[in-house]
């Protein structure tokens, strides 16, 4: 078989040739378990609990990651084809960079404690059919992308721009497909005109050209959009919240009181040792099924949780981010007071979750405008971008349904005595 071609919503067809090395590789890597466990771990986590079409996986954003940098690579190469050496790298590094996701993707990492990236790394560097498929190109080049996707600096500063920046293959992909499998419009951005404006820098490393500012800045606008919108909305943070209690309130419990498997006995109770069999054993189905099983027969504070999650009776949330972080305090005490005073435990149905959210980093990998004799960073160049700078923060007060109303009465009398405070 010459080729194979990928019917993708986003792309079309993202076609691979086997005569080709660096597509081979490719192919291959496609074809390993850890790469097709990626069909069964949702890219939002959750979020189709809010956005009921969110269902995509890690395993079809992957392979539009890859898409995106090979088209970026080869406008790239018309303008120093020297940079062919590196096009294994940039191949292998955008496929594989997630495929140390835990179950539900960026939840896992806070209900579980694991980081993506450290797994990553690991898979690629330990994994032994990965490392041969990536080393029968090129010698070592498993230790290269796992370096890589580590944040290690590397010799050719455009692949790591392209595999991790605020321009990267990764976030072109996402803001496409989290847009249109949520149902909204915000991640509409210009892909072909950002493309088509890449270029290299004169220090070798990617740049803009001028023509291409207007489609950056609709970017950056866009991403800001869509972590308001989606990644951080209000009921995607209740359910991120009600996962990492469930996990929480497992561990405490024990395994004497709670049933597991050997896989999420580990994940759960001995999360240090966990070994690459067993991180590769767990995706969202398993994870799903003990919350299922924990629905029926765990503990009282467990099965509650569980039930809630799944039959989504799910938690109500507030933005207090207008109150300072004192009288953010005040406002959990109140919570809780009022969710003890209704017969329901607080501290299982309780919280805050903040989260802050930076629209553009100026310093950290910081986009810049080449027109052929000056080199800017964008900020410069843009009143928009600057205005991104910023970060925003969110507040939510979590807490359940049947104390809204005396909840809300309460927060007024908050939010008054504070202005005279």
């Amino acid at each position: 078989m010459a080729k194979r071609t990928y019917y993708d919503p986003i792309h079309q067809g993202i076609s691979l040739n086997d005569k080709i090395p660096e597509e081979k590789m490719i192919i291959n890597l496609i074809d390993l378990y850890p790469f097709q466990r990626l069909r069964r771990i949702k890219q939002l986590g959750p979020a189709s609990l809010t956005f009921h079409g969110s269902e995509s996986s890690r395993f079809s954003h992957s392979l539009g990651v890859f898409h995106i940098a090979r088209r970026a690579f080869n406008k790239i190469l018309q303008i120093n084809p020297e940079l062919a050496e590196f096009r294994g790298l940039l191949y292998a590094s955008t496929l594989l960079h997630d495929i140390g996701h835990g179950p539900l993707s960026h939840t896992s990492e806070e209900m579980f404690g694991i980081k993506h990236e450290y797994w990553s790394a690991k898979i690629i560097r330990e994994h032994p059919e990965i490392s041969y498929c990536l080393n029968s190109l090129n010698n070592s080049l498993n230790s290269s992308v796992a370096d890589l996707l580590e944040g290690k600096q590397i010799s050719c500063k455009l692949i790591q721009t392209l595999v991790s920046s605020q321009l990267d293959c990764d976030r072109l992909d996402y803001l496409i497909r989290d847009s249109q499998n949520s149902g909204m419009s915000f991640g509409n951005i210009d892909l072909e005109r950002i493309l088509s404006a890449l270029t290299l820098a004169p220090d070798g490393d990617l740049a803009i050209d001028p023509k291409g500012l207007l489609a950056v800045e609709h970017y950056l606008v866009v991403r800001n959009l869509m972590y308001r919108s989606i990644y951080n909305h209000r009921l995607n943070e209740v359910c991120n919240w009600m996962l990492e209690k469930i996990v929480q309130t497992a561990r405490e419990l024990g395994p004497k009181r709670v049933w597991s498997d050997n896989c999420l006995y580990q994940w759960l109770w001995d999360p240090k040792n966990i070994t690459l069999k067993t991180f590769l054993a767990n995706d969202d189905p398993r994870t799903m099924y003990h919350l299922a099983r924990w629905k029926e027969d765990a503990p009282d504070r467990l099965k509650g949780l569980c039930e809630r999650f799944l039959n989504r009776r799910l938690l109500k949330a507030i933005n207090i981010e207008h109150l300072n972080i004192e009288y953010q305090l005040e406002a959990l005490s109140i919570a809780r007071k009022l969710t003890q005073e209704s017969g329901q435990d607080p501290e299982l149905y309780c919280g805050i979750r903040h989260n802050k959210f930076f629209g553009y980093y100026p310093y950290k990998s910081g986009l810049r405008i080449w027109d052929g004799e000056n080199l800017k960073a964008l900020e410069n160049n843009s009143l928009l971008i600057e205005r991104l700078i910023n970060p925003s923060n969110t507040a939510w007060l979590i807490y359940p349904k049947l104390i809204n109303d005396a909840l809300k009465n309460k927060l007024i009398e908050l939010r008054e005595s504070q202005k005279y405070s």
